[in-house]
């Protein structure tokens, strides 16, 4: 209690942050027009091309704050109690799991991985929801979600079909990305066969009981219109 992951000393910066941050406002002033990416590049290249006798003041500077870092650290731990530092074990676990997700993502659209297909809610939300009345975005959420879940099979029916399509192109695009992937060396990108089998299986099942529903519902009408 009293003790947060934020209260954690920070890591030292790497030589090349340090050389970034001292240098950056000069780049910035030399390349006024440049963006944030042309700029980063530039600092890189500096870098790459700084003496080694240059490069040593920043590694210096690195190992002095790694020093200073380990006796924060250690002051820092011995004044936990057990079930604090179990605590914040859990929280730095979660937290270090969110950075390596958004480092997969990252790295996925850098690499083209194709988009999900859509559900025929979300492409009724999407073509909806400009129009749709709400004071925040939540409220219209909600809105068109009570709106799906009243249309009828047929009014649903476009947008269900626009999914369907969707699924194609997915599945037709992932084939040819993964077929790329390993060329690249990248299979552990790739889904497994067991993966692709499972999915299949769980959409045939899906349109079996769509179908024996809507069979159930013709029946019953077949009935009620002969009596």
């Amino acid at each position: 209690r009293g003790i947060s992951s934020n209260q954690r000393p920070k890591r030292p910066l790497t030589a090349y942050l340090r050389f970034v941050i001292d240098n950056r406002p000069a780049f910035r002033e030399k390349n006024p027009e440049a963006s944030n990416l042309e700029l980063i590049k530039k600092l890189a290249g500096a870098w790459k091309e700084l003496p080694a006798s240059q490069k040593q003041v920043y590694e210096e500077a690195r190992k002095t704050d790694w020093k200073r870092y380990g006796e924060q650290m250690a002051a820092y731990k011995a004044q936990l109690t057990p079930a604090q530092a179990a605590t914040l074990k859990e929280e730095r676990r979660k937290q270090l799991a969110k950075r390596r997700s958004i480092r997969a993502k990252r790295e996925l659209n850098l690499l083209g991985k194709p988009k999900r297909a859509r559900s025929g809610f979300n492409i009724f939300l999407s073509e909806n929801f400009q129009e749709s009345e709400g004071i925040s975005p939540v409220a219209k959420l909600k809105k068109l979600f009570d709106t799906w879940q009243k249309l009828s099979t047929s009014q649903k029916q476009p947008y269900l079909q626009l999914a369907e399509d969707d699924k194609i192109r997915y599945e037709n695009e992932m084939k040819s990305w993964e077929a790329k992937m390993i060329e690249l060396g990248r299979e552990d990108l790739v889904r497994s066969k067991k993966q692709r089998l499972k999915k299949k299986a769980a959409e045939t099942a899906k349109q079996a009981e769509t179908a024996k529903a809507s069979s159930g519902g013709n029946k019953a009408k077949l009935k009620k219109s002969e009596e």
